[in-house]
């Protein structure tokens, strides 16, 4: 298949490199573990770090290659691998920790970014693999510097499984008290996919290749400026134009995206002779200004996000992004559509300080955007109940649903409410908001499984 642009395209996708912030966010490369089993530990981690270093040897080389030589940025190089409860399961170690240690020396080595798949998928019920995963996490996640986490507790064929959830609630307590960072390089999902190449759900499913190269493409300041672009050449025209016209502006921008992203992602795949997965086109912002999801909302006639009528422009948002890819490329996959992280945002992180944007506003903005409750920090004291409470009012917006929701909450030690907290880099910085009032802890107690919904079970 031929990839080539013709002038025009050319042009305007060196303008949107240069003025518009589009990057190719990551390239992952997802590594199968299943064929490094062992019924010992330690071998276990030997084989996991020999295949990890032999199939990625490349791969931050041939990506700075085809950056200098198509003179797109790839911003982050990362693997993923098959979820470690299911590649360390018949160790059946009770600790996990040394394959973190593992992954991380191998990510450290490769010079890549991150590594995910620090991973259970628990969304039925637990295998003894899945607990000692879980319970592994708070010191796995504080004591690598690389390693990512993910927890798979619901799904619409299977419903939400409780006990992972108050788990899950108290996991994310006991490592925030040893260092919150290790919060937000954890996610809790329902219905994740299995080829998302964003950090820090990313991980290789069992249905794919043994190795796969899968791309993540972002750019919500071309969004932005496409949407602002139109809208005045339409007051110059005397033809304003309405929402259906932005619609299909950020469409076809979603589509010129999209192309760039699959461009790179097969060179890669090609350069090391694997498989291309997928393209991810996910409006993930930075904290740089003119790289904001909540900056398009602005765009769009509102004064700030959080302001009546977010939840219909973010719907509209995510429809069309999904769209533009879909058309754009038959192997659009991962999550696609429109990413709220607060503290990775700088405007919705402003919205979220201003008070625009409060934990109720932010979860039904989740019911039509592509991830959920993403990077927002809370207080310290946030009982463990009362986290799992807010997880499990995201997995039913997934389950019911038929989406990927999830949820990122990152208790600060020590800090209260409008105080603030830096994570550094892509990360960014972020208020501490405060979490809805009243006690969960009775209905979390209760654990068991609520049912998955009856639609479900129509095929």
């Amino acid at each position: 298949m031929s990839y080539l642009l013709n002038s025009s395209e050319i042009l305007q996708t060196i303008d949107m490199i240069n003025q518009q912030h589009l990057d190719v966010r990551t390239v992952t490369m997802g590594i199968s573990l299943l064929d490094c089993a062992s019924d010992s530990l330690s071998d276990c981690c030997s084989r996991v770090y020999d295949k990890i270093c032999t199939k990625a040897e490349h791969l931050v080389p041939v990506c700075e290659e085809i950056e200098k030589e198509f003179g797109i940025p790839i911003v982050n190089k990362r693997v993923s691998v098959t979820p470690i409860s299911l590649a360390a399961a018949s160790s059946h170690a009770s600790d996990y920790v040394p394959l973190a240690l593992t992954l991380d020396r191998a990510a450290q080595s490769l010079g890549i970014n991150f590594i995910g798949g620090f991973s259970a998928l628990a969304q039925k019920g637990f295998t003894e693999s899945d607990h000692s995963l879980i319970r592994s996490i708070p010191e796995a996640l504080t004591r690598t510097a690389l390693v990512c986490g993910s927890v798979n507790v619901g799904s619409t064929k299977a419903g939400i499984n409780m006990d992972a959830v108050q788990l899950m609630g108290q996991i994310i307590r006991r490592t925030a008290d040893i260092d919150p960072f290790g919060c937000a390089k954890l996610v809790v999902f329902a219905n994740i996919p299995q080829d998302i190449p964003f950090m820090a759900g990313a991980y290789l499913g069992v249905g794919e290749p043994d190795v796969v190269i899968n791309v993540g493409v972002s750019g919500p300041g071309v969004v932005k400026k496409a949407i602002d672009r139109a809208i005045e050449n339409g007051k110059r025209r005397g033809k304003p134009l309405d929402l259906l016209g932005v619609a299909e502006v950020i469409k076809h921008t979603a589509y010129k995206v999209t192309r760039v992203g699959e461009m790179i992602g097969n060179e890669v795949a090609a350069r090391l002779g694997i498989p291309f997965g997928v393209a991810d086109l996910s409006l993930a912002p930075t904290p740089a200004v003119g790289d904001s999801v909540g900056e398009i909302f602005q765009s769009c006639g509102l004064s700030v996000m959080g302001a009546p009528g977010s939840t219909a422009v973010l719907a509209m948002l995510n429809d069309a992004v999904k769209k533009g890819g879909s058309f754009a490329s038959s192997s659009v996959g991962g999550l696609s559509g429109a990413f709220i992280p607060v503290s990775e945002d700088s405007s919705i992180e402003e919205a979220a300080t201003s008070g625009f944007l409060s934990m109720e506003k932010l979860e039904a903005l989740t019911s039509v955007c592509s991830v959920g409750l993403d990077m927002i920090a809370v207080p310290g004291d946030t009982p463990a109940a009362s986290i799992a409470g807010i997880i499990a009012d995201e997995m039913a917006i997934g389950m019911i649903n038929h989406k990927t929701t999830a949820v990122r909450l990152i208790p600060v030690p020590g800090k209260g409410v409008g105080e603030k907290v830096a994570f550094g880099g892509l990360l960014g910085e972020c208020t501490i908001i405060p979490v809805p009032k009243g006690d969960a802890s009775g209905f979390i107690s209760l654990g068991g499984r609520i049912p998955a919904p009856i639609h479900s079970l129509k095929n």
